[in-house]
């Protein structure tokens, strides 16, 4: 199917005015096929015998009637329908069966294992409505959606809008506000729902049913931060919700994405969000930031919408500032601004990547913008309008929002739409400001540079601005720096100034003559995106300073910069291990415990220390853990993530210890060996050789659910065994039978860094056969198996040739070669980093 591009949408929307969709699915036609019907209502500018088409993609494609006439089936071709002809005003009716999918995308079917029972969903991001009904697919084209659905009679429908059984299995809903095709939805099947009102507003939550148990324990906790951040929104935006009286959130399974903030009908990914184990705090807080994040999108993204990929950034950038300041300002949750800290670490990763782009970037073909969703459209585009709104003030920044959405409310807007509102409001020409931050790429470092006397006082201040290669621009920075000094047994600010940051280097002249402060923090309250490296004395004071700073800002600045500093290089990793064992079990805010932890034994562990080090890493990982779970509450979500990271370092010494905990002999009190944990456990014991497929099978009968049936996949692809090996291999490049979900468990069970010897064969395998077998797959999957099966743990020269040899090659599919293209970078990192800690 080839996907649009932007002139071909420019062209379209030019000539196109989209009014209405009608659409008629049956979900009672079997397993694999469903009906669709769509009557589409629009009108033309251009002359009688201008052409333009329509996108569908169709098992079989049924009628095609466009104002009366009966056009041929046969005209389709490559998912598109040529239109010639066309009057004024114009309608086209599209009757087709349409195959239901397994990989997320389209109208996902699934069937659950413990019970049988069927559910289904849309997903129609970003041009995947074509394969539920007719249309023109393109975020431009934005129309109004009555949708009415056959389902079998136990079944619950619900969509974008409310609508009611008419008679059973008959669902008729009200017609939608103006929305782009791809933001269209349904959830379909024996749903177990809850509703509650606020605010004028029906909620609802849904998931399937052998989920129900877990989602009722937390329905209360999701309601308040449901209704914490629609209040907060409408305070800060001072516009109403704008699509009707209903807000469903659905728990989906075999998602793709963590969520998708379709208009009144948001769909999450089940297994991320209902927990049917005991989960931290941090799990919590997540989901929380989640929910306000898909909430943020319904002002942006579903009421003004991006009018081409372009832009996709005025969706993402803004739902991932508003997500954070939403579950900060408006929910129990304490991480708030200092988990912003560390997101923000994301898009300084991806903006130091070959493959960095603009926050705001031309993009020519569609396909291309799946790849684009990423550390830059979120995370650093988030960063920077943290940094506008904290420059303009909240009270300019988002009188401009309101003129935004009253100018573009259910229409389409740009950057330069964007920029406009908000120059108009604040009396501030943005233009050289969206150039300088949103059409540029690269991160700037900032330092401090000083001098003392000799009674250590600061005779110059000053801060140096530097910018890496190939990426030239050094930018406006408004920032305050902070100096902070002990006292007893806590460190505390003494004093906070703010600068405006410009060009190579910018004097500080307040700090002249200020006595010297233990620790000189640059980018104080985290006001501005760059990587910073602290003068040398405040380097030093480092492991003094996390356990006495109160300020949860403060810390999380300077865990990112040890952090940043190690995937430098500058940073040796032991030094970051011994960093965290030192000063992990003190920091309170359990989301930068856990990131901490991820990365120290993913990509520490496991990419930056050499393969000699690597049981000494563990055993210092495993000791961390300990020290965590020991100086916490039993049953406490700290405890939990404490004993979680012993687990995942345990070695064939520990085995005898996890398997009693299985048979619950000297579990650590307060510890509940549940369903995820014996998962975690007999995963780890697999990757050891400690246990085997009877094993296996026995806890796949214990818990035969959709979770059991994927951590199953991911034990058999674990065990250091050939055939187990080459049976994933086989699996992940050529099954046709598993879901999404199962082929991504496999491929995460595979690379093992404990099997390199048994695994070496597959380094070239991967890519000499990989990039052929993942092109039949679809976008997401392609990405998903393509980042869990490149050969990461391969620190060596040898893989990154290999790598860059692969992606040389012309034909290689866009979402394949941009993620593969990504680990390639991590690999090269790795790779410097390791030689910059063995060399003396």
């Amino acid at each position: 199917m080839p996907s649009l591009r932007r002139d071909e949408a420019q062209t379209r929307a030019e000539l196109l005015t989209v009014d209405s969709y009608a659409i008629d699915l049956d979900l009672t036609k079997g397993d694999e096929l469903f009906g669709s019907t769509a009557v589409i209502r629009f009108r033309s500018s251009g002359d009688p015998g201008t052409a333009t088409f329509f996108e569908v993609v169709p098992e079989t494609l049924h009628r095609v009637v466009l104002n009366g006439t009966e056009l041929a089936a046969g005209d389709l071709v490559d998912n598109r329908f040529p239109l010639t002809g066309l009057a004024a005003e114009n309608e086209l009716i599209v009757e087709a069966d349409m195959r239901y999918s397994h990989s997320g995308e389209g109208l996902h079917r699934f069937v659950d294992p413990e019970d049988k029972l069927v559910y289904t969903y849309m997903m129609g991001f970003h041009d995947m409505a074509s394969r539920v009904y007719g249309c023109f697919e393109q975020p431009d084209l934005k129309a109004t959606v009555q949708l009415s659905v056959t389902a079998p009679t136990d079944w619950t429908v619900v969509a974008n809008e409310g609508g009611e059984q008419v008679e059973p299995g008959r669902w008729v809903f009200a017609e939608t506000k103006p929305v782009a095709t791809y933001f269209t939805t349904l959830c379909a099947g024996p749903y177990h729902s809850v509703y509650r009102e606020h605010d004028g507003v029906r909620f609802g939550l849904h998931c399937r049913q052998s989920m129900a148990a877990h989602l009722d324990v937390d329905v209360d906790e999701i309601f308040e931060v449901t209704f914490g951040c629609f209040d907060r929104f409408h305070e800060l935006y001072g516009v109403r919700f704008a699509f009707g009286d209903t807000y469903d959130q659905a728990f989906v399974p075999e998602f793709n994405a963590g969520a998708m903030e379709n208009p009144g009908c948001v769909t999450f990914r089940d297994e991320a969000f209902v927990y049917r184990s005991a989960v931290t705090e941090s799990r919590r807080e997540g989901r929380a930031v989640t929910i306000a994040h898909e909430m943020a999108h319904m002002w942006f993204g579903d009421l003004v919408t991006l009018r081409w990929w372009d832009d996709l950034w005025l969706n993402e950038s803004f739902a991932n500032y508003m997500g954070f300041r939403g579950a900060a300002e408006a929910t129990r949750f304490e991480g708030g601004w200092a988990n912003v800290v560390f997101n923000k670490l994301g898009g300084l990763a991806a903006d130091q990547r070959p493959s960095t782009h603009p926050v705001s970037c031309e993009l020519d073909v569609s396909a291309d913008a799946l790849a684009n969703f990423d550390g830059i459209a979120y995370n650093k585009g988030g960063a920077i309008l943290k940094q506008l709104a904290a420059w303009l003030g909240d009270e300019t920044f988002f009188a401009g929002l309101r003129e935004y959405f009253d100018r573009y409310g259910y229409g389409n807007a740009s950057l330069a739409d964007f920029l406009d509102c908000l120059s108009k409001v604040s009396g501030h020409d943005l233009g050289e400001w969206g150039r300088s931050w949103l059409r540029t790429t690269g991160p700037n470092t900032l330092r401090a540079e000083l001098t003392l006397d000799e009674q250590g006082r600061y005779t110059s201040v000053g801060i140096r601005q530097t910018a890496p290669d190939g990426h030239p621009t050094l930018r406006t920075h408004h920032l305050r720096v902070g100096l902070y000094d002990i006292e007893g047994d806590r460190m505390v600010r003494r004093e906070q100034v703010s600068v405006d940051v410009s060009g190579e280097l910018t004097d500080v002249p307040e700090l002249a003559g200020v006595e010297r402060a233990a620790l000189l923090l640059v980018n104080d309250d985290d006001l501005t995106y760059a990587k910073v490296r602290l003068d040398p004395d405040s380097l030093s004071a480092m492991r003094t300073a996390l356990p006495r700073l109160s300020d949860g800002v403060a810390r999380a600045l300077l865990w990112s910069i040890a952090w940043d500093s190690c995937r430098d290089g500058e940073l040796p990793p032991k030094e970051f291990l011994d960093l965290l064992r030192e000063c992990l079990p003190s920091e309170p805010i359990m989301p930068i415990v856990e990131q901490l932890l991820m990365v120290a034994r993913n990509v520490v562990i496991e990419q930056y220390l050499h393969p000699r080090d690597r049981a000494e890493g563990l055993r210092a990982f495993a000791e961390l853990g300990a020290a965590l779970a020991d100086g916490a509450e039993p049953g406490s979500g700290r405890r939990l993530s404490g004993i979680r990271a012993q687990i995942g370092a345990a070695g064939s010494g520990d085995a005898a210890r996890l398997r009693g905990w299985l048979d619950g002999v000297d579990v650590p009190e307060g510890f509940a060996v549940d369903a995820e944990i014996r998962w975690q456990i007999l995963s780890r014991l697999c990757v050891l050789g400690e246990a085997g497929e009877d094993d296996i099978a026995a806890e796949l009968s214990r818990d035969p659910s959709s979770e059991g049936l994927k951590h199953a996949a991911t034990c058999r692809a674990s065990l250091p065994d050939a055939e187990a090996k080459a049976a994933a291999w086989e699996t992940v490049l050529h099954s046709t039978e598993l879901s999404n979900h199962v082929l991504r468990a496999t491929a995460d069970g595979f690379w093992r860094p404990e099997q390199r010897e048994l695994l070496a064969p597959y380094v070239e395998r991967f890519f000499a056969e990989f990039p052929d077998a993942v092109d039949a797959r679809m976008p997401w999957e392609k990405m998903h198996l393509t980042a869990a099966m490149f050969p990461s743990f391969a620190v060596e020269p040898r893989t990154a040739e290999l790598a860059a040899e692969m992606l040389s090659a012309d034909g290689l599919a866009q979402e394949f070669r941009r993620t593969a293209a990504d680990r390639l970078d991590d690999l090269s990192r790795a790779v410097r980093v390791r030689e910059a800690a063995d060399t003396p």
